[in-house]
């Protein structure tokens, strides 16, 4: 009878990215992608690790600094940041921004209307800080 070994189970690039992301916002300052490596256990390859750092700064969810012969990453910002970097890229591939803008308020749950509406009451040099 053949055995049958359970292959590990294989994460998506979007799981990849949250957790190296995670990692990363765990350092001390900026880090190695060999940290970061370690800092996940060790179970993803060095050159997956570059690789999903690398579409991370494409996609402008960290930064990168040259140290001697290698470099070292730092996340670009928040959790709340990269949240609204993705709504906005969203509503930049819309072409009617109006209807998604308006789509989105409307479905709203009062309570985030509330604060919606709270926020956008504030001057732009108030919501800073």
């Amino acid at each position: 009878m053949a055995e049958h070994r359970q292959r590990p189970r294989r994460r998506g690039q979007g799981e990849l990215e949250a957790l190296v992301l995670s990692a990363l916002r765990e350092a001390d300052g900026p880090a190695t992608a060999g940290w970061v490596q370690e800092r996940m256990g060790g179970g993803l390859a060095y050159t997956t690790v570059i690789t999903i750092l690398t579409r991370l700064l494409g996609k402008g969810a960290v930064t990168r600094e040259r140290v001697g012969r290698s470099f070292v990453w730092t996340p670009a910002s928040d959790q709340a940041g990269l949240a609204a970097r993705k709504m906005r890229k969203v509503l930049d591939s819309e072409r009617d921004r109006e209807a998604v803008l308006a789509s989105f308020v409307t479905g709203l749950d009062p309570d985030d209307e509330r604060l919606l509406r709270g926020l956008l009451g504030r001057s732009p040099d108030e919501g800073e800080g």
